[in-house]
């Protein structure tokens, strides 16, 4: 069965932070939950991940109530489990307990299985002067595939 792309992404993410490491982890979800997600109709703005009693959960992360739901929609921005293994769970809270660090949400795609799997990253907090940098960087990248297409 072929699946629409789905491919969320948070864009601020890589803006306010520098990632570390990412880990590719499943997400569990309501049925009307997926159908949305399918639909393309979800956010990453303003999301976050934590470790609490072994397990890793996401927060604040946005999936529109389906449209064809009855009472048994969900609720918009509830927190969900996140599904990783023991290792990795064990370096992103060992990591994640570090001042500085954090873990972010960086991607919501659909697999080739046809579940929803969400990218997060091991980040560090970007100082002004780094963003500042960043920006510079991407103008001086733009402007050289400007000066080698013409």
């Amino acid at each position: 069965m072929k699946f629409k792309e789905v491919n969320i992404k948070n864009r601020r993410a890589t803006f306010d932070y520098e990632i570390l490491d990412t880990f590719t982890a499943g997400i569990v979800l309501t049925g009307t939950e997926i159908k949305s997600i399918r639909l393309g109709k979800a956010s990453l703005a303003d999301t976050f991940c934590y470790v609490n009693a072994g397990e890793v959960w996401v927060k604040n992360m946005y999936i529109a109530e389906y449209f064809y739901g009855t009472y048994n929609n969900h609720t918009a921005r509830r927190e969900r489990k996140l599904l990783l293994n023991r290792k990795e769970i064990r370096e992103l809270e060992k990591n994640g307990r570090e001042a500085g660090f954090t873990i972010v949400p960086l991607k919501l795609f659909i697999s080739t299985r046809g579940y929803a799997k969400l990218v997060i990253g091991l980040a560090r907090g970007k100082k002004e002067y780094d963003k500042r940098q960043s920006i510079k960087e991407r103008e001086d990248k733009r402007y050289m595939a400007r000066l080698m297409h013409k």
